[in-house]
């Protein structure tokens, strides 16, 4: 199975591109503020190009390809559809979040709580994003491998580079700009493959004939618990997860980060249905031995995608595809990166390494941490093939167990206090993983229910219990406008 020169052609051209906006993006940089929040410039549509891009990555375009495919059939579209609710309901919150003049979730933390709960989070917010990171960096890898032939280990370095340099180079700026080019890509990429596919299988009906029924129910093959599950872990993982809040941070105003919100939304229901539609085309595929599975039974179903792409499609489609499925993976591994050196620098290094640092030296440690994580995630990616969306899910429920309440509540409760912030960030966190290893069942929850019930009670009942002083009113220093009830 080859691929012509055309489509790598398309593919290399277009990783230069995104390079060079990397480059032009890093001529807006005049300080460590524009790197981290571009200026808070940012309008809603922009915005919402930037917040689409970032979490539709590997898992939201291979990995539901994947899972479509494979047992979950076409209920696979609520991996994405669940973002689209929590972004409905993030847009209630995201004014607030804009209003707190933050660059950072940590900084929040330590605005509200205090230093200790600031560093606490930000040793939180940084682990998971080496693994987040390292998931986007696989699914670019496969589709570089099936489409060029080169080894894998090769294809991890290739994107590792070019995702980096674009990154630190420009910084907010470069990874939203980038983010619109990519996401423009994603849609029409992604959705370009459909009507050939359904042309080469001779048409919808004779493609899904042998495709049982049960694999187009949009319900039963996730199943109503885990549907539910990602929403709740959406919404508690994208209001804490840095790589979300800080385009909210970056908007120019609190009414272009609700609005972006609900733009973000609507795009998402749309997206949500092709890749699942096209994992269920491609098992109808190999069902009518239209293509050869072998591939996919010996390399596993994260290969459907490029396998059926290079079979189907037109050596220029094949072209936008790849370069889309590329965008949807950088897309995210860049806002990662750049969110791993954001809480670094502006949390630990800045206010416990080296205090009187000039804003010059701050910025440079930004991108050496960036060029730390990306190292860190190319290991990652090269010696642990991990299922892309359980290490998602694992990211996004870890750094969302303990950090959710405190951060959310306390921009509206005026009684949180920093004891009970620190014990629910220790408590909730620590039950995602005993959780998530089955040390204690939990009665066999998902691991994000019971990290937020142990949160919610430690929360409520130890700031109940102790108090924070009374001489500083924490939620006006954060939001001189805000008013507290």
């Amino acid at each position: 199975m080859g691929v012509n020169l055309t489509v790598i052609g398309i593919v290399v051209i277009y990783l230069a591109i995104m390079v060079l906006i990397g480059f032009i993006a890093s001529k807006k940089i005049k300080n460590n503020e524009d790197f981290l929040v571009a200026g808070r410039k940012m309008g809603p549509w922009l915005l919402a190009g930037s917040l689409a891009a970032t979490e539709v990555g590997g898992g939201s375009s291979l990995g539901v390809v994947e899972m479509a495919f494979g047992d979950w059939g076409f209920s696979a579209f609520w991996y994405v559809t669940a973002m689209a609710v929590a972004f409905i309901i993030l847009a209630f919150i995201a004014p607030h979040l804009r209003k707190a003049l933050v660059k950072t979730v940590p900084e929040y933390f330590t605005k509200r709580y205090g230093k200790k709960n600031g560093f606490v989070t930000a040793v939180i917010m940084l682990l998971p994003m080496v693994g987040l990171t390292a998931v986007q960096l696989i699914a670019s890898a496969t589709i570089l491998s099936v489409m060029t032939g080169w080894s894998y280990t090769l294809s991890v370095a290739v994107v590792t580079v070019v995702v980096g340099a674009y990154s630190v180079m420009g910084g907010m700026f470069s990874v939203v700009y980038t983010d619109v080019v990519q996401w423009f890509f994603i849609l029409a990429g992604m959705a370009l493959i459909i009507p050939f596919a359904l042309d080469y299988g001779g048409g919808f009906t004779e493609l899904t004939a042998n495709v049982p029924a049960e694999k187009w129910s949009m319900v039963d093959g996730a199943g109503f618990g885990t549907i539910l599950a990602l929403i709740v872990m959406y919404v508690a993982s994208f209001t804490v997860g840095q790589e979300a809040v800080q385009r909210y941070y970056s908007a120019k105003d609190a009414k272009a980060a609700k609005h972006a919100s609900y733009i973000t939304s609507f795009v998402y229901v749309i997206f949500a249905f092709i890749p699942a539609f096209i994992g269920i085309l491609m098992y109808g595929m190999v069902q009518n031995g239209l293509i050869d599975g072998a591939i996919i039974a010996e390399q596993g179903a994260r290969y459907a995608l490029p396998v059926m792409a290079i079979e189907v499609l037109p050596s220029a489609v094949v072209g936008i595809l790849f370069a889309a499925l590329i965008s949807a993976t950088m897309s995210s591994a860049s806002s990662n990166l750049l969110a791993a050196g954001s809480i670094f620098t502006n949390d630990i290094y800045h206010p416990y390494i080296k205090k009187n640092a000039t804003d010059a030296e701050l910025l440079k440690m930004v991108r050496y941490t960036m060029l730390l994580v990306s190292g860190l995630s190319f290991a990652i990616a090269v010696f642990d093939f991990a299922n892309l969306i359980a290490l998602l899910m694992f990211s996004f429920t870890l750094r969302a167990g303990g950090a959710f309440l405190p951060y959310v509540v306390g921009h509206f409760w005026e009684r949180a206090t920093a004891a009970g912030s620190m014990t629910s960030l220790i408590l909730g966190s620590l039950t995602v993983v005993l959780a998530e290893r089955g040390i204690i069942p939990f009665f066999g929850l998902d691991p994000i229910y019971p990290a937020l019930i142990v949160s919610a009670i430690s929360f409520y009942v130890v700031s109940h219990l102790t108090s924070r002083p009374a001489s500083v009113d924490v939620l006006e220093e954060l939001d001189p406008k805000a008013k507290v009830e």
